[in-house]
């Protein structure tokens, strides 16, 4: 640290100096200020005392500027009005010149659904913003946002603390994913059709358990667990297995795999909420607003395709 912070100087003096220095009166400087005049003389000579040199000198019943104190108005000056202008004053943003990094958390689920439209909708609106993306999911989230990881996230989340703001994009449901050239099960798929196959499932705990097993307690024949749903589609392409997905990965999936088929599950399997998450202390960053405006609106358009 520069030495020069180490010294017993209130900034504020600084300003109370300045006007002073202005009006050339610690009367008139005080009624500026809304202080007593003897507040300000008081601030005066602990500013003098802290600099080291006689700033003010007697000019009748005013006061006027010695050379010391000319030189650190000339100085001051600047830097004082920009720190209040900087404090006072809020921040522009502008989408089509800001230049912010932006750091979005996704969950696989929501990647496919949202990534590109995302990405195109910043080419015209906000073409220098760039965006980091993390991975996140319901169990890391809440750490995400917390150690600042994440500035906003799309994602399935549990309990969190009041600290994080949560909107309702949408609930989603889930379908059947499978390959009508190997999965053959008729022409509906029974309860007992379904646990006849066997399964891949996705797992982020790392196990044999998905979806079905927390929410309903049903155990499948679960032959492969993986961690995401990107490679479910190259999977399930060409093998008699099936997945319980999220219907919108699932049409995600089918639109560059069209041999994939869905079908409805054949017992109630309750929808997520895929939620738009961020700090609370966020929310008045325009960058953050603006690019939680724009997944809101490309969440509506997803609802009505």
């Amino acid at each position: 640290m520069h030495r020069n912070y180490e010294k017993d100087l209130d900034l504020n003096l600084l300003r109370v100096f300045l006007v002073v220095g202005e009006e050339g009166s610690v009367t008139r400087a005080a009624a500026r200020l809304y202080l007593t005049q003897p507040a300000v003389s008081a601030a005066l000579k602990r500013l003098q005392v802290a600099v080291g040199a006689t700033l003010f000198s007697r000019a009748g019943r005013g006061l006027r500027l010695t050379a010391r104190g000319r030189r650190l108005l000339l100085v001051a000056r600047p830097h004082v009005e920009g720190l209040l202008a900087a404090a006072l004053s809020p921040a522009s943003f502008d989408p089509q010149t800001s230049d912010r990094i932006l750091r979005l958390g996704l969950s696989d689920a929501s990647e496919g659904w949202l990534l590109v439209p995302l990405l195109r909708a910043l080419d015209r609106e906000a073409p220098h913003i760039r965006l980091i993306v993390v991975p996140v999911q319901f169990r890391t989230i809440g750490s995400a946002l917390a150690a600042g990881a994440v500035d906003l996230a799309v994602t399935v989340a549990d309990e969190l603390g009041r600290d994080v703001a949560r909107q309702t994009l949408f609930t989603g449901g889930f379908v059947c994913l499978y390959d009508p050239r190997h999965a053959r099960f008729g022409k509906r798929l029974t309860r007992t059709r379904y646990l006849g196959h066997e399964h891949v499932v996705v797992s982020y705990n790392g196990d044999l358990r998905g979806v079905v097993e927390d929410a309903l307690g049903l155990q499948r024949r679960v032959r492969v667990s993986v961690p995401t749903f990107q490679g479910l589609g190259a999977i399930l392409e060409g093998s008699a297995l099936l997945a319980t997905v999220p219907a919108l990965v699932a049409q995600e999936i089918t639109r560059t795999r069209p041999r994939l088929r869905t079908t409805t599950l054949p017992f109630v399997l309750p929808g997520a909420a895929m939620e738009l998450l961020w700090p609370r202390a966020a929310d008045d960053d325009e960058a953050v607003r603006f690019l939680r405006g724009l997944i809101q609106r490309i969440a509506r358009q997803v609802q009505l395709e």
